[in-house]
């Protein structure tokens, strides 16, 4: 038996856009705007609080940006920025518009966004970030920590997730909707109390951010002991501006004969990192097919057949299949270019740093999803554990190399093709041992996760505060 709620013809005034949504008049008839049910008398609306701020961002040529969407690859759950996408006033989205900065709070405006409001402490002069978040700055007598934690609370994105937003597939809420919410007029006195309260935790959850290491630290720090390779050695030899060469060397692994200063000092850098290693093949002896992706014209708008891009391959070695583009365009043989679980995918142009990084479809593909004609799709022989190749090439043993093969004239996008990939040096230990080694990988980054549920806990307690601030209990 299903729960009923009466909605009476005049509720429908609560709104302006007069909306029929059971999941907002449930919430309004129960306790209003007033979300946090307090029995203050001084309410008053975010509007009082927040103003918004959209700064459009100016982008220079030549120079590359560091842009952030609002997904869970770039944000991690605690408002941290873990990764971003290399953007130019060439290439970039549409979507990649706004400039912050230090007195701006941004909160996501999708249902469901696993990162909290966000507030940073650093320079942001080449950062970019998505129309997909709200930006604000927050008016005078109110405190930006208090605010930014107001907006952290689990009754606030209750509320967002569970009530206002609207929408179907990727649903979002309206800022006017934010706005409107009420808490009690907190003088700055109280504020000041409540973050004098927060600050010995947030000093806690430092040194406990200070104890993680980023997954692509840690895929590099087993490579480097499993195979006994000095990474302070081969970041000396990556920034040598000169060294000598023997005519002899010319024609060693170099079929095109190049006379290039960076393809020989890849030879070098090889030379001394596979010195010790006896498992070195070349990664054509694996490559059963390549296949090149398919990039119709597309929009940001939720409709037809996602694509993925650049972005979705991330450098843990996994693939995103969170899409943010779309197209209604097909072809007569558009199964081909569908993602399944399993596909091992390469980014075939990118910046030198991300060219040919690599990741794996590890979940369920419930629907069709495109990947697009910047990536290729590598099927591998048996003999491979497709992870672990995933982490050899986001490693620096991949880097090094797809960074000095590369070809582009210009440096923010550059290319690989199925030639390089195949004239890929690279250790290939017995089926067993790479196991060994993505199970190592995996079991040091979940690790990991003790610390993140530490730091929840922490931030709980931060939330606790700020809400019996709310309801009068401080």
């Amino acid at each position: 038996m299903g729960l009923v709620q009466t909605i009476k013809f005049s509720d429908f005034k609560n709104d302006e856009l007069f909306r029929m949504d059971s999941k907002f008049h449930i919430l309004h008839k129960k306790v209003g705007w007033n979300i946090f049910n307090t029995n203050a008398k001084n309410l008053i609306h975010l509007k009082e609080i927040l103003t918004p701020k959209y700064e459009i961002f100016e982008y220079e040529d030549n120079k590359e940006y560091k842009g952030i969407p609002t997904g869970r690859d770039y944000l991690n759950e605690f408002g941290d920025i873990i990764s971003y996408q290399i953007v130019t006033k060439e290439e970039h989205p549409n979507r990649l518009k706004y400039k912050v900065n230090n007195n701006c709070i941004l909160i996501s405006s999708l249902k469901g966004a696993a990162t909290p409001a966000l507030n940073f402490d650093f320079d942001l002069s080449d950062y970019v970030f998505s129309n997909g978040f709200y930006i604000f700055e927050v008016n005078k007598n109110w405190d930006k920590k208090f605010v930014l934690y107001l907006l952290r609370t689990k009754r606030l994105k209750d509320v967002l997730d569970n009530h206002i937003y609207r929408g179907i597939g990727i649903a979002s809420y309206k800022e006017e909707d934010l706005l409107k919410i009420q808490i009690p007029n907190i003088d700055l006195t109280t504020q000041n109390k409540a973050i004098n309260q927060i600050e010995p935790i947030e000093q806690e959850i430092q040194k406990l951010k200070s104890q993680k290491k980023e997954h692509l630290e840690i895929i590099n720090d087993v490579f480097s002991e499993e195979f006994k390779i000095n990474l302070e050695e081969i970041k000396k030899l990556d920034h040598t501006k000169q060294f000598s060469l023997k005519l002899h060397c010319i024609s060693l692994k170099n079929d095109l004969l190049r006379t290039s200063f960076k393809w020989h000092k890849l030879e070098i850098i090889q030379f001394y990192m596979y010195k010790n290693i006896n498992c070195i093949q070349k990664l054509s002896q694996y490559i059963l097919n390549t296949n090149n992706g398919w990039s119709p014209q597309s929009n940001d708008i939720d409709d037809g057949t996602p694509i993925l891009g650049q972005e979705h391959i991330l450098k843990n070695g996994k693939i995103s299949l969170e899409a943010s583009k779309f197209t209604k365009i097909t072809r007569s043989n558009i199964e081909k270019f569908y993602v399944k679980q399993n596909d091992f995918f390469v980014s075939r142009g990118n910046t030198l740093d991300l060219v040919a990084l690599a990741g794996v479809v590890k979940s369920e593909v419930d629907k069709d999803i495109l990947y697009p004609d910047l990536y290729i799709k590598i099927d591998i022989d048996n003999s491979i554990n497709k992870e672990y190749m995933a982490y050899v090439f986001n490693s620096f043993i991949g880097r090094i190399y797809f960074k000095h093969v590369a070809k582009g004239k210009n440096q923010t996008m550059v290319k690989v093709s199925s030639k390089e990939l195949n004239d890929f040096y690279l250790p290939i230990p017995t089926k067993e041992i790479q196991q060994q080694i993505v199970d190592k990988i995996k079991t040091k980054i979940d690790a990991q996760k003790n610390i993140d549920r530490q730091i929840e806990q922490k931030q709980e307690q931060i939330g606790k505060i700020i809400e019996d601030c709310i309801k009068g209990k401080s």
